[in-house]
Order: C-alpha cells, then sequence, then structure tokens
C-alpha cells in the first residue's frame, strides 16, 4: 500500500512547485509594476528637457498692422487711404503732363525757329512839309534807323550807325551834334565827324519823292562822303 501511495503524491508535489513559481512571477510583475512609474515619469522628465526649446514670439507693437505672408516672417504693411492714393495719382499726372509739355514745346522750338524780322528797307517818311528847316527829326530813329534833316535848301536822311564801331549816336540838341554814347565820336548836323575815333562821316540813304508826293527812302542805296557821294542827286531831296 505504500508504494502506491508515494507515486500517487509525486504529482501532487510537482503541482504544488509550479503554483510556487507562478505566485513568485506573480510578486515580481507587482513589484516591477509598482516601481514603473518613478521611471516613466524620469524618461519623460529627460525626453522634456532634451526638446528644443521655441521661442516665444514677442507682442506685435501696432496690432492694428496688418501682416503679409511671404514665406518665413512677415513684414508690415500700411495701409494706404484713398485719399493719400488720389493724391500720389494727382501728382503723377502733373508730371506726366509736364513732361509732355516740355517735349511738345521743344518739338514747335525746332520747327519754328527764331527769325529776326528787319525793318522795311523802302518806305515812306510823310511830306516835306512835315519838317521844319533847321531841326532833325528823330521820330523815326528806333523804327528804321534814320534820322531825317531839313536845311535850307534841301532834305537829306542821315544813317543812325556810328562809323567806328556800329553803335547808335543820340542827338543832342542843345550841342547841335550827335554823340556816341560808346566812345565819344561827334558827328555835326550833316553828318561830318569832329571829335572822338569815328573814322569818317554818317552814311545817308537813298531820299527821293513818291507819286504821292510823300518822301519816299531807300535804305538799300547808301551814299558816303568820303567817296564823294554825297554829290548824287539821290543823296539829297531839293525842296
Amino acid at each position: 500500500m505504500f508504494p502506491m501511495d508515494k507515486h500517487k503524491n509525486i504529482p501532487n508535489d510537482v503541482n504544488n512547485t509550479e503554483e510556487n513559481e507562478q505566485s513568485s512571477r506573480q510578486t515580481d510583475e507587482i513589484s516591477s509594476d509598482s516601481a514603473n512609474p518613478q521611471m516613466d515619469s524620469v524618461d519623460e522628465q529627460n525626453l522634456d528637457s532634451k526638446k528644443p526649446e521655441v521661442p516665444k514670439g514677442e507682442p506685435e507693437k501696432n496690432p492694428s498692422q496688418k501682416r503679409a505672408s511671404i514665406g518665413k516672417g512677415s513684414i508690415l504693411v500700411e495701409p494706404i487711404k484713398r485719399r493719400s492714393f488720389f493724391s500720389w495719382l494727382t501728382l503723377a499726372w502733373l508730371a506726366f503732363t509736364a513732361a509732355t509739355g516740355t517735349f511738345f514745346g521743344i518739338i514747335l522750338r525746332f520747327m519754328f525757329p527764331n527769325v529776326l524780322f528787319e525793318p522795311k528797307q523802302t518806305f515812306k517818311a510823310g511830306y516835306p512839309d512835315d519838317y521844319t528847316i533847321g531841326e532833325v527829326s528823330t521820330n523815326l530813329k528806333n523804327k528804321f534807323g534814320v534820322w531825317i534833316i531839313r536845311s535850307t535848301e534841301q532834305i537829306y536822311a542821315l544813317s543812325t550807325v556810328c562809323t567806328h564801331l556800329g553803335c547808335t549816336p543820340n542827338w543832342l540838341k542843345n550841342e547841335s551834334k550827335f554823340k556816341c554814347p560808346c566812345h565819344g565820336s561827334g558827328f555835326r548836323k550833316t553828318g561830318i565827324n569832329f571829335e572822338g575815333p569815328a573814322p569818317r562821316p554818317l552814311e545817308r540813304f537813298r531820299i527821293s519823292l513818291a507819286n504821292d508826293g510823300q518822301i519816299l527812302i531807300d535804305k538799300t542805296k547808301k551814299y558816303a562822303y568820303e567817296k564823294g557821294q554825297w554829290k548824287d542827286p539821290e543823296s539829297y531831296l531839293i525842296v
């Protein structure tokens, strides 16, 4: 009987051993689980410390200004007001108009160059009775460059150009002479030079009577005293 009992108890011992191992495993798992939360917290702290810190952006100074996103970062853009836009548009239009006007002005300047319009070379100077004997008429000096002098016998027309350097002398009635303001040349009423650097007398112009009885002066024909041309009948008008 006893031998059989021994064989029957062997499985029971084996089972007891397996149960002891399982229980020991469970206790180990429980102890390990109780220790794991501390390890997890430590690992999380280490991971957080390794994460790169993201810089916090500074608050915008002017939050009303808009940002234009053009990739990384942004730039502040001032809002354009309607009044400012129209003022700039007006300035641009005025500048364009001025430039266009200047351009066309230059073109017109080349199309119409300056032309010197000289007075008529042949003109009528009134009737002989319009001139007083012994007087010098300066009425035609500025317009035609002529002095008309009437003596007791004749009327002649003198040039207002000084024979020195081409200045315009003045008639000095009180001194009864033509005096050049440039270099002091002096001419008598007849046109003969007598003082200053003028090398010769004043020139005369052709003078005649027109069909209507008026004095006709032709500046294209000149008569010089030093050449004896004052004796020419066309250099004076007999009255």
